[in-house]
């Protein structure tokens, strides 16, 4: 394995993204098999969606013609994909969502792992649980937007995703172009990383232009002409919105600028543009991350500046990668994980606490797990204001 390229890029990711950098290959010497692992007899699939919906997933292509990508100016007006995930009817049956594309895989192994043996099929072919283009559900839905770490693809909250669908949400699950491993348009092309070895010198720039890529996602998804077909399902005033890494960040400075996101949660992310002084106008905000966060001095003054709801969520054993589908990927490359927290549990948790944040703050449901420890949850801390 080419060493020398993967510790380059976990010092400068680590000082953007945090205490520990996922795919856990970059943090530590690999074991002798890491890169020979052959691919699974069978495709491996992510954890069942927990709620009573089936869920559906649609693909949109979005073109803000007003915006020039920050990038790659030279590509034209900033273009964005988001995979619409939401309750599907009863009776809803058929193939699943591709998990991502066979290219937006390779370029995944190629940046993160370069020198893996396994095919890109072994992450590609990640079995989901959405039924593409499926009818809705009846009913209108909160929505929730996503937003994943940096150089990561989308495809990585899918876990979360299918889950807030199952509970009953709509999810927009968004990638932005340059800023990860490869992003696939419709017509086939997929487009390369242009920023990932500029870290950290473009850290508080990619929140900013995050924030512009989540609040034109909420105005084309909710404005007079929607670009979602199903648009119809979806509440708007009722939006919440989380990220992991540095899209945990961004969903801050979003709300700090866009007053129709009533509720946000950053997932182990640092945040590289301060909360305004005036806080984020009284809206709820759940910071859910590692436990070495406790000591991030940049966590501590956000903490301190929000001035809303708010609760600060530690999963001990938990890693940076650990609120992600990362490990599961991680597992198939045949990556070692550093996380003390198996995925399965610190999906699950992930899971349950996020929803258990929308539904309060977007559906008004009481939920105690958010007010103190929990006896089913003992990896769990929860601080109060």
């Amino acid at each position: 394995m080419n060493r020398s390229r993967l510790l380059a890029l976990a010092a400068s990711v680590a000082l953007v993204l945090g205490p520990a950098l996922t795919l856990p290959a970059a943090g530590a010497e690999p074991a002798p098999a890491a890169t020979s692992t052959a691919p699974a007899t069978a495709p491996a699939e992510l954890p069942r969606p927990t709620g009573p919906h089936t869920v559906g997933r649609s693909t949109l292509h979005l073109v803000d013609v007003d915006r020039p990508d920050p990038w790659v100016p030279s590509a034209g007006p900033r273009q964005l994909m988001v995979s619409m995930y939401y309750p599907a009817r009863p009776g809803t049956s058929g193939p699943t969502a591709p998990y991502m594309t066979r290219e937006e895989a390779r370029l995944l192994l190629e940046l993160r792992v370069p020198d893996a043996t396994v095919p890109p099929e072994t992450i590609s072919g990640v079995r989901t649980w959405a039924h593409t283009d499926a009818r809705p559900a009846r009913g209108r839905f909160p929505l929730v937007v996503l937003s994943p770490g940096f150089t990561f693809p989308r495809a990585t909250l899918t876990g979360l995703a299918e889950d807030l669908a199952s509970r009953g949400y709509v999810v927009a699950l968004v990638d932005h172009p340059y800023e990860n491993a490869g992003t696939t348009l419709p017509d086939g092309r997929t487009l390369p990383c242009a920023i990932c070895d500029e870290l950290p010198e473009v850290g508080p720039d990619v929140v900013k232009s995050r924030a512009k890529d989540l609040s034109f996602v909420v105005d084309r998804l909710t404005g007079r002409h929607p670009a979602w077909r199903h648009a119809r399902v979806i509440d708007p005033k009722h939006i919440g919105m989380a990220g992991h890494s540095i899209g945990g960040a961004a969903t801050a400075t979003t709300m700090a600028a866009d007053a129709r996101v009533r509720a946000g949660v950053n997932m182990d992310g640092t945040f590289q543009v301060r909360v305004p002084a005036s806080g984020l106008g009284g809206r709820p905000y759940l910071m859910l991350g590692q436990r070495d966060r406790t000591l991030d001095e940049d966590w501590n003054q956000v903490w301190a500046d929000l001035d809303g709801w708010k609760r600060w969520l530690t999963f001990a054993g938990a890693d940076h990668g650990s609120f992600t589908d990362v490990p599961l990927l991680a597992e198939l490359i045949g990556i070692p994980d550093t996380a003390q927290m198996p995925y399965g549990r610190s999906q699950a948790l992930t899971r349950a606490y996020v929803a258990a944040f929308f539904d309060l703050h977007l559906k008004g449901i009481p939920q105690p797990v958010l007010d103190g420890p929990s006896p089913d949850n003992p990896e769990v801390s929860v601080r109060l204001p």
